[in-house]
């Protein structure tokens, strides 16, 4: 006869599960089944399913426990059957779940019970976007919304990897807001961040696609470019600069301009990634001292 181990059984687990014997009677209910549906497990213990206790229905709202249990069917053929239905909490409303049917055997092969594992799709879902909002605040700088420095670092890695393994290349753009220092103290570090995020949108706008941008901190960023050559890495450079340069922040119906500082460099096969960002920085303080406004590649 099949033992079962409610301990081995995970029975903490956020899903729903329960076992039914072969004549349906429940023999097992865990904290997930008390939680989505309302029902402690003494209320349910050695009840049987067919008695229609979550009544259970499909989207077409056909009653699944007189006509068409999952669970039967698995005690009756062996088959692992999965299905979006809606259950019916203790409390009357709805609860869709996707369900999941498994047959359980005893040591000579029979068929001896059946369990059914079953999810709330509303907290499937929840998980989804937490895990994609946890997520976006890893990689994410709060203030542009763009790629944070950590970020950038791993994907800086990963293209030197690529261009190791596959002989490519790829560039740097290291761009810095000229005399940015000048409008906190005047304006106000609130205006600051204004400046910031309009410069921020203006170069996310007007990247290609496969090309990324991110914030390397304080009025920094680096943009790391698709290119083979110093030509259109020199050319794309410049017409973000002077997307720059024509962008303002409206403040008290007054508009402040800010221009940036470039410096751009190419990826030499098997240098770090601590090398190529100090080229590209090295050239773009180059560009500040030679007149601000300018693009330098090295």
């Amino acid at each position: 006869m099949y033992n079962y181990d409610t301990d081995k059984f995970m029975k903490n687990l956020y899903e729903g599960v329960y076992i039914v014997d072969k004549n349906r009677k429940i023999i097992f209910w865990n904290s997930g089944s008390e939680q989505i549906t309302g029902y402690k497990s003494s209320e349910v213990f050695n009840s049987h399913c067919y008695q229609n206790i979550l009544k259970h229905v499909d989207k077409t709202g056909k009653k699944l426990c007189y006509d068409g249990c999952p669970l039967q069917n698995t005690i009756e053929t062996g088959r692992i059957n999965e299905n979006d239905v809606f259950l019916e909490h203790k409390k009357g409303h709805r609860v869709p779940v996707t369900v999941k049917t498994f047959p359980l055997y005893d040591d000579d092969g029979k068929i001896v019970a059946a369990v059914e594992v079953f999810t709330d799709t509303r907290f499937r879902e929840l998980q989804y976007y937490e895990n994609k909002k946890l997520k976006q605040i890893v990689q994410t700088d709060p203030l542009t919304n763009l790629f944070n420095r950590r970020y950038l670092e791993l994907h800086i890695k990963n293209c030197c990897v690529e261009a190791n393994e596959f002989n490519s290349l790829f560039g740097i753009l290291f761009f810095d807001i000229d005399h940015f220092k000048h409008i906190n103290d005047q304006y106000g570090h609130n205006i600051g961040d204004g400046v910031l995020k309009v410069i921020s949108k203006t170069l996310t706008s007007n990247l290609r696609p496969g090309d990324i941008i991110g914030r390397w901190g304080g009025e920094e960023f680096i943009a790391v470019i698709k290119t083979t050559d110093n030509f259109s890495l020199d050319e794309l450079a410049n017409r973000l600069r002077k997307l720059c340069q024509n962008s303002s922040y409206k403040h008290k119906g007054n508009s402040i301009q800010v221009t940036v500082s470039v410096g751009g460099t190419l990826y030499k096969p098997n240098e770090s990634i601590k090398s190529i960002i100090a080229r590209a920085d090295k050239a773009m303080y180059e560009s500040k001292k030679t007149g601000r406004n300018k693009v330098t590649i090295k």
